[in-house]
């Protein structure tokens, strides 16, 4: 979960790689380096604390050179300190790392590496992957001219686990090699000039031209040459991919956050995801890169949704949607459980997999697992050219463009909006009548003005928060399809404010959380479906009963009765079917308003990064 950028060309590498480096700093933000090599020295700058910070105390002049690797961290092996901060240099000071990933059977390495009299300076798997191909290259020819490649190449195969690795070396000051293995890598192919990063985001403003590495790839970029190999040595073809969105979707404009940006953004996304996927008679959705007939779909017995976070949460409501509008069992899983579990799956099961990165390591070793036995496997994510995207047998894309804020918005909408798509066209393949079918669809595009309408509720909700950004608890509850929503507005609250929050359906909250209930833990409900609008009336008035505040969350053409509650959020009446995209607005809207008056740092919250990519 860190970010990676190395920079090889004709210009000065180190504002190229801090440029770099605050484009990535969503995926860690504990510490942050660079280093260049020019005239066969090796300058390095490591710092404690944000991308920032390291540029304030570099002085790029001091850095010059035109081949570099840079880093920022979130920290796995090792606390938050400069010495644990990348880049890592070797014993002897001839190799220089930044690493993604963990490496499993470090301390049997570090040990070996010992016993040769090599000392550590940190308590990082990364230092002991950089002098582990310190050792390898001694024992190389001295007059191979692959010396450098080699000794990496051959390290990789006393290594255990995950790495997305740039690597650079004193002795070779025109070559920069990566290699990844369950990290993403990429190389962007500039104009005169290479660049390797873990994210596209990273080298956007430089080149749409990239080539995604995959597992068990090297690449070396050297006299102006891509050279790409495996472990094997067998020499490969490089593809050159083009990355399809402007850098200004990147760009935090007039916002004061990329979150409340991306909360505004939804309405965009809503329509890009529609864009030309629905039918010609307007009765059912399509979608291009399925790679699975209708016939093949209409022999599913069970759909299997699989994710980790928020994601996860987009499953819940899928699993409500698909069973409501196609008739057909769905179970969810827990991605970073289902990989070692030997749930018995039936063999008419579709498997579907869901990360807006298309990285997360726990979803894509559960799509490999899933592929593994055979099973027809999907996914829905944002990122083409990811490793989840390539490896499914098909797909959906989201069309949502980048999202900076650590936590999820307009991903997660767009995610719901495409189950809502997908639970439409399952529908029409079976038993869904073309009538209903129109209805739906006029309904799914009404959604982008919904939700510009719901995010003008941005000022009440403020003044909302400021009643309740001081609590330390807080609970919300849903029923049926909002009960995923509860779980996720009280992700998000925890997540960017720190603050104590549980989601539960609402019917359980008697059966144990009621004995939290307090004046002091304001209680959050989403109170807007007619057919069992009298039950959470009730349910509200157990909470009143022990004298919690009460902020619902109900529809425009059924408010509750003042009285009963505290304060009352009206969304727009809507279709069922984009009943949980609505209500998702509001929980988004007051966790970022209470998380931005308490004056915590909303886009990089603490502990967190964007993209998962360990264990």
């Amino acid at each position: 979960m860190c970010g990676i950028v190395g920079y090889i060309g004709k210009r000065e590498a180190s504002p190229i790689l801090l440029e770099g480096l605050k484009r990535l700093e969503y995926r860690g933000y504990d510490s942050a380096g660079v280093a260049v090599l020019a005239d066969g020295a090796l300058k390095l700058k490591k710092y404690k604390g944000r991308v920032t910070d390291l540029a304030r105390n570099l002085n790029t002049a001091s850095l010059s050179g035109s081949l570099g690797i840079s880093h920022t961290r979130w920290a796995t092996h090792g606390a938050v300190t400069e010495a644990n901060a990348h880049p890592h240099v070797s014993h002897d000071g001839k190799i220089s790392l930044v690493h993604n990933g963990v490496i499993e059977n470090y301390l049997a390495v570090k040990k070996f590496l010992e016993s040769t009299g090599v000392e550590f300076y940190s308590e990082t798997d990364s230092e002991v992957f950089c002098n582990l191909i310190a050792y390898h290259y001694k024992k190389e020819a001295e007059d191979s001219p692959t010396r450098f490649l080699d000794s990496v190449r051959r390290s990789l195969r006393h290594i255990d686990g995950t790495y997305g690795i740039a690597v650079i070396s004193t002795d070779c000051p025109d070559e920069l090699v990566g290699a990844r293995k369950g990290s993403p890598l990429i190389v962007g192919i500039g104009k005169d000039e290479y660049l390797l990063a873990s994210d596209v985001s990273a080298i956007i403003s430089r080149t749409s031209n990239v080539v995604y590495l995959n597992d068990g790839e090297i690449v070396s970029l050297k006299d102006g040459e891509l050279n790409l190999l495996t472990n094997d040595e067998e020499i490969l073809t490089p593809e050159i991919k083009q990355i399809d969105w402007d850098i200004a979707e990147s760009e935090l404009g007039d916002y004061e956050h990329f979150m409340l940006k991306e909360i505004f953004e939804q309405s965009g996304a809503l329509e890009n995801a529609m864009r030309g996927r629905f039918s010609d008679d307007k009765s059912s959705a399509k979608f291009g890169g399925l790679n699975v007939s209708a016939q093949e779909l209409r022999q599913i017995d069970r759909i299997l949704l699989c994710a980790c976070g928020t994601a996860w949460h987009a499953c819940l409501v899928g699993e409500y949607l698909i069973e409501r509008y196609a008739r057909i069992p769905v179970e969810v899983e827990y991605a970073s459980e289902f990989r070692y579990r030997n749930a018995p799956l039936d063999k008419n099961t579709l498997v579907i997999v869901i990360s807006q990165s298309g990285e997360t390591i726990d979803t894509l070793a559960a799509l490999r697992e899933s592929k593994r036995k055979g099973y027809k496997t999907l996914a829905i994510n944002n990122s083409v050219g990811s490793t989840i995207a390539r490896e499914s047998d098909g797909g959906i894309y989201q069309h949502a463009g980048p999202e900076i804020g650590v936590a999820s918005t307009k991903a997660f909408t767009s995610q719901l909006h495409i189950l809502s798509m997908l639970a439409l066209y399952l529908g029409r393949l079976r038993d869904m009548s073309f009538q209903e079918g129109r209805e739906y669809v006029e309904a799914l595009k009404k959604a982008p003005a919904l939700v510009t309408e719901t995010v003008k509720l941005s000022g009440k909700i403020l003044e909302i928060s400021k009643k309740y950004k001081d609590m330390e608890d807080c609970l919300f509850l849903g029923r049926q399809d909002m009960f995923p929503i509860a779980l996720e507005g009280a992700l998000k609250l925890k997540e960017i404010s720190y603050i104590h929050a549980e989601g539960y359906p609402a019917a359980e909250m008697k059966h144990g959380p009621i004995a939290l209930i307090n004046e002091k833990c304001p209680v959050i409900v989403i109170a807007a479906q007619p057919d069992i609008h009298a039950k959470l009336l009730s349910n509200i008035q157990e909470v009143k009963a022990r004298g919690a505040p009460v902020i619902a969350v109900t529809n425009e053409s059924n408010p509750l009765p003042e009285n009963l509650v505290d304060d009352q959020i009206l969304i727009p009446d809507c279709h069922r079917a984009l009943l949980p995209v609505i209500a998702s607005i509001p929980m988004q809207l007051l966790s970022y308003h209470i998380a931005n008056l308490r004056g915590c740092d909303v886009d990089k919250p603490r502990n967190l990064a964007k993209s998962v990519t360990v264990e």
